[in-house]
């Protein structure tokens, strides 16, 4: 595939997976989510979910890429999604100081 562009999102469905840790062995939360891109550009990557709700996502394309034919489980609500166009995975690295702030 020829290099990902903001338009090649819009209106695909995307599956999105964030991981939350302190380090690179401590993880403190996963999250899934999938919906349909209704807006991408230099500035963010808009993501509307079934229910309404819409996630917006750095611009970076470098997490995103097509999806592998399949059946893709999230892990917190049981919930399949067959045959999203891409995945987008994004690793957030918490400082602990602010967790104990917060």
């Amino acid at each position: 595939m020829e290099e990902l562009t903001y338009r090649d999102l819009i209106g695909k469905t995307i599956l999105i997976g964030i991981t939350y840790c302190i380090t690179d062995d401590e993880v403190i939360d996963q999250k899934q989510f999938w919906g349909t891109v209704i807006e991408a550009n230099e500035t963010v990557i808009n993501v509307k979910q079934e229910n309404g709700t819409v996630i917006s996502l750095p611009p970076d394309l470098r997490s995103t890429k097509p999806a592998q034919k399949g059946e893709y489980r999230l892990q917190s609500t049981g919930e399949v999604i067959t045959d999203p166009d891409f995945t987008s995975v994004w690793v957030i690295k918490i400082n602990p100081d602010e967790i104990l702030k917060g």
